[in-house]
């Protein structure tokens, strides 16, 4: 009875491991390659497969997704026989399950290979200033060999990028030294041109500055000399209207007098020979309004006069001096 129980549990085992291998699930954007007795037999696809147990097996399961796969950096000679190192980034994609077991041994060692060499042409045509600038032209190069060698191997390369181009430490700090010249160069080109702008544009601005100060200058100076002739020819009007007398004249000389002694420079002050003209008429003009109250001053002086002979007129030259008539003589 015990060996009985025990032969069933052996059965139950061995039916449940052959429904384990007879059902196959193949999980979506996967397939898997299946041999019969060491030979290729079909392609599963995604979803559920059964396949014969102990009989089929599953050879290699494939992603179909599109895969990325980085190269470290590879040791490329350029043209000029400087070496720089190159990493590349390839993207590619399974198409033939099939093809990608049994054509290549490896595909992605086959696809490594591939590049390095495809590369190395590539880079050994060109010098280092048009490999740091032909990034594109490099890329689309060897895109083309890849796709075309790789095609038999069940495999579709979609992109290929230069990650890093890296030259020489030696180049590296030539290639800054010189940029950084090209900078400094630049920018004291620009430098100048902005102070010979600036200097320009402060030229006009002095010049019309200098045209506009002179234009407002003149301006000015003609209107203040028409202020000038204006007022000359109210005060010649004013005078020749209001018809003044000598008695007033000679006054408005007296009040000149203070102003014409101003000032702290002047040491020196001459007396014109025309005041005593101004203080006869002056004098005179105050005599005429005092008469009245002057009484016997002015018959005492009518008397003097008398007695002189000749009525008290003395007739006088203009500089104040006496004329007087000398007797003939025989």
């Amino acid at each position: 009875m015990p060996s009985i129980i025990i032969v069933l549990v052996i059965l139950v085992v061995l039916v449940f491991i052959a429904l384990i291998k007879t059902i196959q699930v193949i999980p979506q954007a996967s397939a898997a390659i299946v041999e019969r007795f060491g030979r290729y037999t079909r392609t599963l696809n995604a979803g559920l497969n059964i396949v014969v147990p102990f009989i089929d097996s599953i050879r290699n399961r494939i992603d179909l997704r599109e895969q990325v796969v980085p190269f470290p950096p590879q040791p490329v000679i350029t043209q000029d026989n400087l070496v720089v190192n190159i990493d590349t980034v390839i993207y590619y994609q399974v198409t033939d399950a099939r093809a990608a077991t049994y054509e290549v041994a490896s595909y992605i060692q086959a696809i490594e290979q591939l590049t390095v060499t495809t590369l190395r042409n590539i880079i050994g045509g060109m010098d280092l200033e048009r490999t740091l600038t032909s990034r594109e032209e490099i890329n689309a190069a060897l895109r083309g060999v890849l796709d075309e060698a790789t095609g038999k191997w069940g495999i579709r390369v979609n992109r290929v990028e230069l990650k890093a181009i890296e030259p020489p430490t030696s180049i590296q700090d030539s290639m800054e030294k010189q940029m950084r010249a090209d900078r400094d160069k630049r920018a004291a080109i620009l430098t100048a041109e902005g102070i010979r702008q600036s200097q320009i544009l402060t030229a006009e601005g002095e010049k019309q500055s200098a045209i506009l100060r002179a234009e407002g200058e003149a301006k000015a100076a003609a209107l203040r000399a028409e202020g000038e002739a204006q007022a000359v020819r109210t005060v010649f009007e004013a005078i020749h209207a209001g018809d003044p007398d000598q008695k007033l004249l000679s006054y408005q000389y007296l009040q000149m007098l203070p102003k014409i002694a101003e000032g702290d420079a002047n040491k020196l002050w001459i007396v014109p020979s025309e005041i005593g003209d101004a203080l006869k008429g002056l004098s005179g003009a105050i005599g005429s309004f005092g008469g009245p109250l002057s009484g016997n001053n002015g018959g005492g002086n009518g008397n003097a006069n008398q007695q002189s002979g000749n009525g008290g007129n003395i007739p006088r030259q203009s500089g104040g001096t006496e004329r007087r008539e000398q007797p003939p003589i025989d």
